[in-house]
């Protein structure tokens, strides 16, 4: 049996050098090599006629050489150029610093070339196509796989490691799916699927093998969340809150009316929280759709029947903001709410513990500093997470256990479409706040390119002028905090000493103690700061009526989701608010989005074209939610397997809640090995 635990440096053609690149691709293992899957595939399997190349598409052709290489000096390069031919006409085929090619090509001989085309004046030419001889077929003369690369590894190099890497496993790995479900669905078998999803001999066999590692993909995380579900319900009896608790106490001290959609899902977590089985709800709703006050409604209820609550938060600035709304609305019902963050003193931090423990604390607003050993509750009867997608399970789970068997609620403000959700959290019931209160204004978006950028400084002017202030959001740099913060201290220096030197411009950004976070988001919430340059450290933030202006540099860098994020900071008091996209490029890709964004202000729609545009696997950027990252499903497309791997998985549990048939056994390891691990990372 093949051990798929070895080591990647131990696969034939993997040297030192190119296995930091492999690690840098988040390869360590063999198995981790065999499931890096190809994004895309080429054709090159069926030669053109030169007669018939047209320009710009990638094409292959047979051909002879007609002479030698010649090689051209130009300013600092030189060019490599042959003339080819076959029975239909010629074409010329270059290089740029590629001398060593020069004893590659013999005259006479025949060889295959790929690459784009490019014709004028009925010429047609080549520059620098992949190649081989007759007979020699490793770039040519099939279909060959193009992988995610994003470092200096070749797609020939990783190809020659992943033939090597196919070498070692095929015929040797252990079936993962059961006979019946193989025989019932017409799945390919796990060797076959493998070997013909790197390298497929036709795209009819691409197709079979990606249906199969896709439905099993998609049935090890469902059978997963559907266990973990279940096992909820099956444990011991959760709290029963007290019906004579009303939250209608709360509802009609508010200043204002709650929506329909508000009040449709209190009525389901009041349901939920007076049932015998303990609550496990995910609450979506779109920025500003008043979740807040749902999430204090349900802790007034557990509070009133005897219990605490705790509310986490990701940010201090953000649990800041919960604890003064708790106590806005709360303090007059004698409710008592206390904040615990890293940033307070010793002694007291020491006193809440204390008064926390004997009870005296009815509701703790906190960050991660909440689910830290030396925090004990009475009696935690009801837990919320605000921004769910910034924790892990495993952090859900953390804080839960601090009570006995207690309630929880999972806020997100980040619109999840309904497929994705069921998938991320599988394990809750779900209920949408999908209507914005009548007092929120439009957000107007527009997208500007580079050219717009002084009518843009003017803009922002106009609006300081008029009293307003404005955050500007500097450029992602991807997975690289050293870049994101060099880029907001460049634009800080350029918008202080430049643009805008006659106002209060400051920046904030992750990487500052939470103390100074907090201070500054205090000085522009009072108005002491006009111009906010940050990174998305303000995606999740504390509210600033008076802020109107929303602009994001380099805007086709982010996600639709998290440009929706970042839109949301402004619209949130009595004036008009903008968000103004900058973006650089042309594509079509990057037309479409920015096209969304100025179209809608909805989130859900939103989150259902991100997911089209960019595809699962980059939906949330990193995956921050304990389960295994996709490795080649695709929500968007797959549609169809996860909504028949949801009956199945149904089916199977129903007939076998633990999995414990011998012909189960098989799924029991699957989900162990791909989703159980990891949840407990």
């Amino acid at each position: 049996m093949v051990d798929l635990n070895k080591d990647v440096k131990y696969i034939k053609g993997v040297g030192p050098s190119r296995v930091l690149l492999l690690n840098k691709l988040g390869i360590f293992t063999l198995r981790d090599l065999i499931t890096y899957y190809p994004r895309t595939y080429e054709d090159r399997s069926k030669p053109k006629y030169i007669c018939e190349c047209e320009d710009g598409e990638e094409v292959l052709i047979e051909a002879v050489i007609c002479n030698a290489m010649t090689n051209v000096r130009l300013k600092g390069k030189t060019m490599q150029r042959i003339m080819v031919r076959d029975e239909t006409g010629a074409a010329t085929i270059t290089w740029f610093n590629q001398s060593y090619l020069k004893n590659q090509f013999i005259v006479g001989n025949k060889y295959r070339f790929f690459g784009k085309v490019s014709k004028k004046a009925g010429k047609v030419m080549f520059t620098s196509p992949v190649f081989d001889c007759e007979e020699k077929m490793r770039n040519t003369g099939r279909i060959v796989p193009i992988y995610p690369l994003t470092y200096s590894l070749s797609q020939n190099n990783l190809r020659k490691i992943m033939e090597a890497a196919m070498g070692e496993v095929y015929g040797e790995l252990l079936e993962t799916l059961p006979e019946y479900l193989l025989k019932q669905y017409h799945l390919e078998n796990i060797n076959d699927a493998t070997k013909q999803i790197h390298f497929p001999a036709e795209f009819k066999d691409f197709e079979r093998a990606r249906n199969r590692l896709v439905f099993e993909e998609l049935l090890s995380i469902q059978l997963a969340l559907l266990e973990l579900k279940n096992s909820y319900i099956q444990e011991e009896k959760g709290i029963q809150f007290s019906q004579e608790a009303k939250m209608s106490d709360v509802i009609h001290r508010l200043p204002f009316q709650l929506t329909k959609a508000q009040l449709r899902v209190l009525e389901e977590i009041d349901k939920d929280m007076e049932a015998e089985h303990s609550m496990n709800r995910l609450l979506q709703g779109d920025v500003g759709s008043g979740k807040t006050v749902v999430a204090m409604c349900a802790a007034y209820k557990a509070v009133k029947s005897g219990y605490q609550a705790a509310i986490m938060a990701p940010t201090a600035i953000l649990a800041t903001q919960h604890l003064e709304n708790f106590k806005n609305r709360l303090e007059e019902l004698e409710i008592r709410c206390e904040l615990l963050v890293s940033g307070i003193t010793k002694k007291k931090k020491e006193e809440i513990l204390e008064r926390l423990k004997n009870g005296t604390i009815d509701i703790l607003i906190g960050t991660h500093a909440v689910i830290e050993e030396n925090v004990v509750f009475k009696n935690l009867g009801l837990v919320v997470t605000d921004e769910q997608h910034r924790f892990g399970v495993k952090q859900r789970t953390k804080i839960a256990e601090k009570g006995k068997n207690p309630d929880v609620l999972v806020m997100t403000a980040t619109p999840i479409p309904r497929t994705l959700a069921l998938i991320l959290y599988g394990d809750l019931d779900i209920s949408v706040i999908d209507e914005l209160p009548p007092n929120r204004k439009k957000i107007d978006t527009f997208a500007v390119g580079k050219n717009m950028t002084d009518r843009v400084h003017y803009f922002i002017k106009q609006q300081i002028q008029q009293g307003r202030q404005a955050y500007i959001v500097c450029p992602l740099v991807e997975e690289n905090e050293e870049m994101d913060l060099k880029s907001v201290e460049e634009l800080y220096e350029l918008y202080r000493n430049q643009i805008f030197p006659e106002y209060q411009v400051e920046y904030i950004h992750g990487k500052m103690r939470p103390k100074d976070k907090d201070t500054i988001m205090e000085r522009f919430k009072n108005k002491q700061i006009d111009i906010l340059i940050s990174t998305t450290v303000i995606e999740v933030g504390v509210d600033v009526p008076n802020a109107n202006i929303m602009v994001i540099e380099n805007s086709e860098r982010f996600g639709l989701a998290q440009l929706h994020q970042l839109r949301g900071r402004v619209g949130r008091g009595e004036y008009q608010s903008y968000c103004i996209l900058k973006f650089e490029g042309k594509s079509e890709k990057i037309r479409k989005r920015m096209k969304v964004m100025c179209e809608t202000n909805d989130g859900f729609i939103i989150s259902e074209k991100d997911l089209e545009l960019r595809g699962a696997g980059d939906f949330f950027g990193t995956m921050q939610h304990g389960l295994p990252e996709f490795k080649i499903a695709n929500l968007f497309e797959d549609i169809d397997i996860l909504k028949l791997v949801q009956s199945v998985a149904a089916k199977i549990l129903s007939e076998d809640s633990k999995l414990e048939k011998e012909e189960n056994k098989l799924l029991k390891n699957l989900i162990q090995d791909k989703f159980m691990k990891r949840i407990e990372i």
